[in-house]
Protein backbone atom coordinates (compact mmCIF):
# COMPACT_ATOMS: atom_id res chain seq x y z
CA UNK A 1 0.00 0.00 0.00
CA UNK A 2 1.36 3.50 -0.97
CA UNK A 3 1.92 5.65 2.30
CA UNK A 4 0.83 9.26 2.39
CA UNK A 5 3.68 11.22 3.95
CA UNK A 6 2.33 14.55 4.87
CA UNK A 7 5.00 16.96 6.08
CA UNK A 8 5.05 18.61 9.32
CA UNK A 9 6.81 21.21 11.14
CA UNK A 10 8.74 19.07 12.86
CA UNK A 11 9.89 17.69 9.11
CA UNK A 12 12.40 21.19 8.87
CA UNK A 13 14.97 19.48 10.14
CA UNK A 14 17.66 21.66 9.35
CA UNK A 15 19.77 22.61 12.48
CA UNK A 16 20.28 26.63 13.06
CA UNK A 17 23.43 26.78 15.04
CA UNK A 18 25.89 29.83 15.17
CA UNK A 19 28.28 28.32 14.45
CA UNK A 20 27.37 26.71 10.97
CA UNK A 21 24.75 29.78 10.20
CA UNK A 22 25.75 32.92 8.71
CA UNK A 23 22.10 33.95 7.12
CA UNK A 24 18.55 34.01 9.18
CA UNK A 25 16.57 30.87 7.92
CA UNK A 26 13.24 31.92 6.42
CA UNK A 27 9.93 30.03 7.41
CA UNK A 28 7.90 28.54 4.19
CA UNK A 29 4.09 28.06 3.82
CA UNK A 30 3.05 24.49 4.39
CA UNK A 31 0.86 24.59 1.56
CA UNK A 32 3.66 25.21 -0.80
CA UNK A 33 5.32 21.75 0.14
CA UNK A 34 5.31 18.97 -2.26
CA UNK A 35 3.05 16.31 -1.78
CA UNK A 36 5.28 12.89 -1.62
CA UNK A 37 4.08 9.28 -2.02
CA UNK A 38 6.46 6.23 -1.17
CA UNK A 39 5.85 2.43 -1.05
CA UNK A 40 7.98 -0.70 -1.17
CA UNK A 41 7.34 -2.47 -4.81
CA UNK A 42 9.60 -5.18 -3.93
CA UNK A 43 11.48 -7.15 -1.33
CA UNK A 44 13.99 -9.55 -1.98
CA UNK A 45 15.86 -11.70 0.20
CA UNK A 46 18.29 -14.12 -1.78
CA UNK A 47 21.89 -13.30 0.23
CA UNK A 48 22.78 -15.83 2.87
CA UNK A 49 24.03 -12.68 4.69
CA UNK A 50 23.69 -8.83 5.16
CA UNK A 51 23.63 -6.97 2.08
CA UNK A 52 27.02 -4.73 2.52
CA UNK A 53 27.54 -2.81 -1.05
CA UNK A 54 25.44 -1.89 -3.95
CA UNK A 55 25.45 0.08 -7.52
CA UNK A 56 23.68 0.69 -10.86
CA UNK A 57 25.19 0.83 -14.13
CA UNK A 58 22.16 0.66 -16.98
CA UNK A 59 19.56 -1.70 -16.19
CA UNK A 60 21.19 -4.02 -14.06
CA UNK A 61 21.68 -3.35 -10.33
CA UNK A 62 24.41 -5.31 -8.66
CA UNK A 63 24.60 -6.36 -5.05
CA UNK A 64 27.64 -7.37 -2.63
CA UNK A 65 26.98 -9.49 0.71
CA UNK A 66 29.23 -10.06 4.02
CA UNK A 67 29.54 -13.57 2.80
CA UNK A 68 31.46 -12.51 -0.69
CA UNK A 69 28.66 -13.02 -2.98
CA UNK A 70 28.15 -10.73 -5.48
CA UNK A 71 25.08 -10.98 -7.41
CA UNK A 72 23.36 -8.48 -10.67
CA UNK A 73 19.50 -7.95 -11.13
CA UNK A 74 18.05 -6.93 -13.94
CA UNK A 75 15.97 -3.85 -12.62
CA UNK A 76 13.36 -3.96 -14.58
CA UNK A 77 12.06 -7.71 -13.09
CA UNK A 78 12.34 -5.86 -9.69
CA UNK A 79 10.34 -2.97 -11.12
CA UNK A 80 7.78 -5.41 -12.24
CA UNK A 81 4.64 -5.06 -9.51
CA UNK A 82 2.35 -7.56 -11.61
CA UNK A 83 2.99 -10.57 -9.65
CA UNK A 84 2.77 -9.66 -5.97
CA UNK A 85 3.77 -13.06 -5.12
CA UNK A 86 7.01 -13.06 -7.55
CA UNK A 87 10.01 -14.82 -6.20
CA UNK A 88 13.06 -12.87 -7.19
CA UNK A 89 15.78 -14.36 -8.43
CA UNK A 90 19.40 -12.75 -9.56
CA UNK A 91 20.78 -12.93 -13.39
CA UNK A 92 23.64 -13.80 -12.11
CA UNK A 93 25.84 -14.67 -8.88
CA UNK A 94 29.78 -15.21 -8.36
CA UNK A 95 31.71 -15.43 -4.84
CA UNK A 96 35.11 -13.52 -4.83
CA UNK A 97 37.60 -13.70 -2.29
CA UNK A 98 37.02 -13.63 1.81
CA UNK A 99 34.01 -11.69 3.84
CA UNK A 100 32.46 -8.54 2.81
CA UNK A 101 32.34 -6.91 -0.35
CA UNK A 102 32.66 -3.73 1.22
CA UNK A 103 31.94 -0.76 -1.93
CA UNK A 104 30.86 -1.43 -5.63
CA UNK A 105 31.97 1.03 -8.51
CA UNK A 106 30.97 0.66 -12.39
CA UNK A 107 33.28 2.61 -14.94
CA UNK A 108 32.92 5.21 -16.99
CA UNK A 109 31.92 3.01 -19.51
CA UNK A 110 30.17 0.77 -17.81
CA UNK A 111 32.52 -2.40 -19.39
CA UNK A 112 34.03 -2.85 -16.02
CA UNK A 113 32.63 -3.23 -12.07
CA UNK A 114 35.20 -2.75 -9.62
CA UNK A 115 34.38 -4.31 -5.86
CA UNK A 116 36.69 -3.74 -2.84
CA UNK A 117 36.55 -6.81 -0.13
CA UNK A 118 37.61 -7.20 2.90
CA UNK A 119 40.38 -9.36 2.26
CA UNK A 120 42.07 -6.72 1.56
CA UNK A 121 42.06 -6.73 -2.42
CA UNK A 122 40.12 -4.95 -5.09
CA UNK A 123 38.69 -7.03 -8.03
CA UNK A 124 38.26 -6.06 -11.31
CA UNK A 125 35.49 -7.47 -13.68
CA UNK A 126 34.78 -7.24 -17.09
CA UNK A 127 30.90 -6.07 -17.08
CA UNK A 128 30.04 -6.62 -20.76
CA UNK A 129 26.00 -7.35 -20.07
CA UNK A 130 25.88 -8.82 -23.82
CA UNK A 131 27.42 -12.16 -22.58
CA UNK A 132 24.57 -13.62 -21.02
CA UNK A 133 24.96 -11.30 -18.03
CA UNK A 134 28.03 -12.88 -17.08
CA UNK A 135 30.76 -10.86 -15.24
CA UNK A 136 34.40 -12.25 -15.92
CA UNK A 137 36.68 -11.67 -13.20
CA UNK A 138 39.74 -9.43 -15.31
CA UNK A 139 42.43 -8.60 -12.67
CA UNK A 140 43.22 -8.71 -8.77
CA UNK A 141 44.92 -5.27 -7.50
CA UNK A 142 47.28 -5.15 -6.89
CA UNK A 143 48.08 -7.54 -10.01
CA UNK A 144 51.10 -9.44 -9.28
CA UNK A 145 53.20 -7.47 -12.13
CA UNK A 146 52.83 -4.70 -10.14
CA UNK A 147 53.75 -6.36 -7.24
CA UNK A 148 56.78 -8.40 -8.07
CA UNK A 149 57.80 -4.85 -9.68
CA UNK A 150 57.82 -3.17 -6.46
CA UNK A 151 59.22 -6.16 -4.49
CA UNK A 152 62.63 -6.03 -6.61
CA UNK A 153 63.19 -2.65 -5.19
CA UNK A 154 63.72 -2.05 -1.59
CA UNK A 155 62.42 2.18 -1.38
CA UNK A 156 59.36 0.36 -1.93
CA UNK A 157 59.02 -1.46 1.05
CA UNK A 158 57.18 0.02 4.07
CA UNK A 159 56.91 -1.37 7.51
CA UNK A 160 53.66 -2.64 8.35
CA UNK A 161 54.61 -4.17 11.97
CA UNK A 162 57.67 -4.30 14.18
CA UNK A 163 59.30 -7.18 12.03
CA UNK A 164 57.05 -7.33 9.11
CA UNK A 165 57.54 -5.23 5.75
CA UNK A 166 55.31 -4.73 2.74
CA UNK A 167 55.22 -2.75 -0.51
CA UNK A 168 53.44 0.33 -0.73
CA UNK A 169 51.02 -1.02 -3.36
CA UNK A 170 49.06 -3.21 -0.97
CA UNK A 171 46.40 -2.32 2.09
CA UNK A 172 46.67 -3.73 5.11
CA UNK A 173 43.08 -3.57 6.06
CA UNK A 174 39.42 -3.75 4.59
CA UNK A 175 39.37 -2.01 1.93
CA UNK A 176 35.96 -0.05 2.59
CA UNK A 177 35.49 2.52 -0.78
CA UNK A 178 35.74 3.01 -4.42
CA UNK A 179 35.46 5.67 -6.48
CA UNK A 180 36.42 6.14 -10.35
CA UNK A 181 37.23 9.35 -12.26
CA UNK A 182 35.09 10.83 -14.35
CA UNK A 183 37.13 9.90 -17.54
CA UNK A 184 37.34 6.62 -16.36
CA UNK A 185 40.97 6.65 -16.18
CA UNK A 186 41.79 6.48 -12.29
CA UNK A 187 40.52 4.40 -9.70
CA UNK A 188 40.11 5.76 -6.23
CA UNK A 189 39.99 3.36 -2.58
CA UNK A 190 40.52 4.20 0.52
CA UNK A 191 40.96 1.39 3.46
CA UNK A 192 40.91 1.01 7.12
CA UNK A 193 44.52 0.70 7.24
CA UNK A 194 44.09 4.91 6.68
CA UNK A 195 45.72 5.06 3.17
CA UNK A 196 44.66 6.24 0.31
CA UNK A 197 45.60 4.71 -2.71
CA UNK A 198 45.17 5.57 -6.73
CA UNK A 199 45.41 3.15 -9.72
CA UNK A 200 45.64 3.76 -13.43
CA UNK A 201 42.85 1.54 -14.70
CA UNK A 202 44.31 1.11 -18.35
CA UNK A 203 46.84 -1.10 -16.77
CA UNK A 204 45.98 -1.50 -13.08
CA UNK A 205 49.02 -0.33 -11.75
CA UNK A 206 49.29 1.28 -8.55
CA UNK A 207 49.96 4.97 -9.32
CA UNK A 208 50.59 6.90 -5.74
CA UNK A 209 49.76 5.61 -1.99
CA UNK A 210 48.71 8.16 0.94
CA UNK A 211 50.39 6.82 4.04
CA UNK A 212 48.93 7.87 7.66
CA UNK A 213 45.97 9.96 5.39
CA UNK A 214 44.10 10.21 8.49
CA UNK A 215 44.23 9.13 12.34
CA UNK A 216 41.93 6.39 12.25
CA UNK A 217 40.22 3.95 9.62
CA UNK A 218 38.88 5.70 6.46
CA UNK A 219 35.45 5.09 5.63
CA UNK A 220 34.24 6.41 2.76
CA UNK A 221 35.23 8.25 -0.46
CA UNK A 222 33.81 10.78 -2.71
CA UNK A 223 34.94 12.44 -5.70
CA UNK A 224 34.24 15.97 -7.57
CA UNK A 225 34.01 16.64 -11.11
CA UNK A 226 37.24 18.67 -10.63
CA UNK A 227 39.22 15.83 -9.53
CA UNK A 228 39.25 16.51 -5.66
CA UNK A 229 39.13 13.61 -3.92
CA UNK A 230 36.93 13.52 -0.61
CA UNK A 231 38.03 11.04 2.30
CA UNK A 232 35.96 10.35 5.62
CA UNK A 233 37.21 8.92 8.36
CA UNK A 234 36.51 7.20 12.17
CA UNK A 235 39.02 10.29 12.96
CA UNK A 236 35.80 12.44 12.80
CA UNK A 237 37.33 14.24 10.62
CA UNK A 238 36.79 15.06 6.34
CA UNK A 239 39.95 15.75 3.87
CA UNK A 240 40.26 17.18 0.46
CA UNK A 241 43.12 15.95 -1.75
CA UNK A 242 43.75 17.87 -5.21
CA UNK A 243 46.08 16.51 -7.83
CA UNK A 244 48.89 18.48 -8.16
CA UNK A 245 50.83 16.82 -10.99
CA UNK A 246 49.97 14.43 -13.83
CA UNK A 247 52.92 13.47 -15.94
CA UNK A 248 53.43 9.90 -17.22
CA UNK A 249 53.11 7.60 -14.44
CA UNK A 250 53.56 9.52 -12.11
CA UNK A 251 50.76 11.08 -10.06
CA UNK A 252 50.77 13.31 -7.02
CA UNK A 253 47.53 14.15 -4.83
CA UNK A 254 48.32 16.78 -1.49
CA UNK A 255 46.13 17.59 1.38
CA UNK A 256 44.70 21.18 0.60
CA UNK A 257 41.48 21.25 3.78
CA UNK A 258 40.14 19.39 6.52
CA UNK A 259 36.80 19.83 7.51
CA UNK A 260 35.99 19.15 11.05
CA UNK A 261 32.16 19.19 12.37
CA UNK A 262 31.19 15.62 13.20
CA UNK A 263 31.54 14.81 16.93
CA UNK A 264 31.94 11.16 15.64
CA UNK A 265 33.33 9.20 12.80
CA UNK A 266 32.21 9.77 9.37
CA UNK A 267 30.63 6.71 8.11
CA UNK A 268 29.34 8.41 4.45
CA UNK A 269 30.15 11.17 1.99
CA UNK A 270 28.32 12.52 -0.85
CA UNK A 271 28.34 15.48 -3.76
CA UNK A 272 25.68 16.99 -5.08
CA UNK A 273 25.15 16.28 -9.05
CA UNK A 274 26.83 20.15 -9.55
CA UNK A 275 29.81 19.68 -6.67
CA UNK A 276 28.36 22.62 -5.42
CA UNK A 277 27.24 20.69 -1.96
CA UNK A 278 28.99 17.96 -0.25
CA UNK A 279 26.59 16.17 2.45
CA UNK A 280 28.61 13.67 5.30
CA UNK A 281 27.10 11.53 7.13
CA UNK A 282 27.98 9.98 10.55
CA UNK A 283 27.86 8.21 13.59
CA UNK A 284 26.80 11.48 15.81
CA UNK A 285 23.35 11.19 14.06
CA UNK A 286 23.66 13.82 11.96
CA UNK A 287 24.23 14.94 8.44
CA UNK A 288 26.38 17.87 7.61
CA UNK A 289 26.20 19.82 4.68
CA UNK A 290 28.99 21.61 3.33
CA UNK A 291 28.48 24.53 0.40
CA UNK A 292 31.58 25.62 -1.86
CA UNK A 293 32.51 29.06 -1.90
CA UNK A 294 33.70 31.01 -4.61
CA UNK A 295 36.93 30.71 -3.61
CA UNK A 296 36.59 27.08 -3.42
CA UNK A 297 36.54 26.24 0.08
CA UNK A 298 33.93 24.41 1.72
CA UNK A 299 32.21 25.74 4.38
CA UNK A 300 29.47 23.95 6.86
CA UNK A 301 26.37 25.67 6.46
CA UNK A 302 23.45 23.47 8.23
CA UNK A 303 22.85 19.82 9.24
CA UNK A 304 19.83 17.54 8.72
CA UNK A 305 18.59 15.89 12.05
CA UNK A 306 16.19 13.05 11.93
CA UNK A 307 17.55 9.80 12.31
CA UNK A 308 17.73 8.39 15.92
CA UNK A 309 20.92 6.16 15.10
CA UNK A 310 24.45 6.73 13.22
CA UNK A 311 23.91 7.16 9.32
CA UNK A 312 25.87 4.53 7.42
CA UNK A 313 25.09 5.56 3.89
CA UNK A 314 24.26 8.67 1.42
CA UNK A 315 23.18 8.97 -2.54
CA UNK A 316 22.37 11.52 -4.31
CA UNK A 317 20.22 12.10 -7.62
CA UNK A 318 18.96 15.95 -9.25
CA UNK A 319 18.03 17.65 -5.78
CA UNK A 320 17.48 14.61 -3.72
CA UNK A 321 19.26 13.45 -0.45
CA UNK A 322 18.61 9.82 0.07
CA UNK A 323 20.02 8.61 3.79
CA UNK A 324 20.25 5.43 5.41
CA UNK A 325 20.77 4.49 8.86
CA UNK A 326 20.84 2.00 12.01
CA UNK A 327 17.82 3.22 13.20
CA UNK A 328 16.84 0.65 10.05
CA UNK A 329 15.00 3.72 7.80
CA UNK A 330 15.83 5.55 4.94
CA UNK A 331 14.81 9.23 4.68
CA UNK A 332 14.32 11.67 1.70
CA UNK A 333 15.48 15.32 1.85
CA UNK A 334 14.93 18.01 -0.46
CA UNK A 335 16.72 21.32 -0.45
CA UNK A 336 16.16 24.73 -2.08
CA UNK A 337 18.43 27.80 -1.36
CA UNK A 338 19.46 26.22 1.91
CA UNK A 339 16.30 25.54 3.08
CA UNK A 340 15.87 21.34 3.76
CA UNK A 341 12.63 19.35 4.33
CA UNK A 342 12.60 15.71 4.84
CA UNK A 343 9.96 14.47 2.34
CA UNK A 344 9.51 10.87 3.71
CA UNK A 345 10.60 8.28 5.96
CA UNK A 346 10.28 4.68 4.47
CA UNK A 347 10.94 2.31 7.48
CA UNK A 348 10.34 -1.64 6.69
CA UNK A 349 14.09 -3.12 7.02
CA UNK A 350 14.79 -5.17 10.22
CA UNK A 351 17.95 -4.10 10.73
CA UNK A 352 20.38 -1.18 9.98
CA UNK A 353 20.56 0.33 6.39
CA UNK A 354 23.80 -0.84 5.26
CA UNK A 355 23.45 0.64 1.59
CA UNK A 356 21.48 2.27 -0.93
CA UNK A 357 21.73 3.96 -4.29
CA UNK A 358 18.98 5.45 -6.07
CA UNK A 359 17.87 6.75 -9.62
CA UNK A 360 15.12 9.00 -11.87
CA UNK A 361 12.33 6.98 -12.87
CA UNK A 362 10.42 9.34 -14.95
CA UNK A 363 8.97 12.83 -14.90
CA UNK A 364 5.09 13.85 -16.15
CA UNK A 365 3.89 17.30 -16.33
CA UNK A 366 3.39 17.60 -12.01
CA UNK A 367 5.21 14.58 -11.08
CA UNK A 368 8.88 12.78 -10.35
CA UNK A 369 9.66 9.69 -9.68
CA UNK A 370 12.56 7.88 -8.10
CA UNK A 371 13.40 4.29 -7.58
CA UNK A 372 15.71 3.50 -4.37
CA UNK A 373 17.06 0.76 -3.53
CA UNK A 374 18.28 -0.43 -0.26
CA UNK A 375 20.14 -3.38 1.61
CA UNK A 376 20.82 -4.05 5.30
CA UNK A 377 21.70 -6.33 7.97
CA UNK A 378 18.37 -8.15 7.80
CA UNK A 379 19.67 -9.71 4.38
CA UNK A 380 16.80 -8.42 2.44
CA UNK A 381 16.95 -5.64 -0.38
CA UNK A 382 14.19 -3.64 -0.66
CA UNK A 383 13.35 -1.60 -3.93
CA UNK A 384 10.73 1.49 -3.65
CA UNK A 385 9.44 4.34 -5.26
CA UNK A 386 8.92 7.77 -4.21
CA UNK A 387 6.78 9.75 -6.63
CA UNK A 388 6.72 13.75 -5.69
CA UNK A 389 3.68 16.12 -7.07
CA UNK A 390 4.57 19.35 -7.25
CA UNK A 391 1.74 21.11 -8.17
Amino acid sequence: MSHLHSTSQDDYLIHHDSSFFTFTPQLHDHHHLPITFHHCIATIESHNSYISSMAIAGNFLYTGSSDKEIQLWNRNGLLDTRNIDQQYLPDNMITAGNGAVKSMVISADHNKLFTAHQDHKIRVWNNNNNNNNKLTHLATLPTLGDRTLKLLIPKNHVQVRRHKKSTWVHHLDTVSSLASSIDGSLLYSVSWDRTLKIWRTSDFKCLQSVPNAHDDAINSLALSINGDVYTGSADKTIKIWRKTSNQGAEVNHTLIAILEKHKSGVNALALSIDDSVLYSGSSDRSIIIWEKKNDGNRVAVGVLRGHTKSILCLSVVSDLVCSGSADESIRIWRGVERFYVCLAVMEGHRGPVKCLTMAKDHDDCNTSSYIVYSGGLDRGIKVWRISINSS
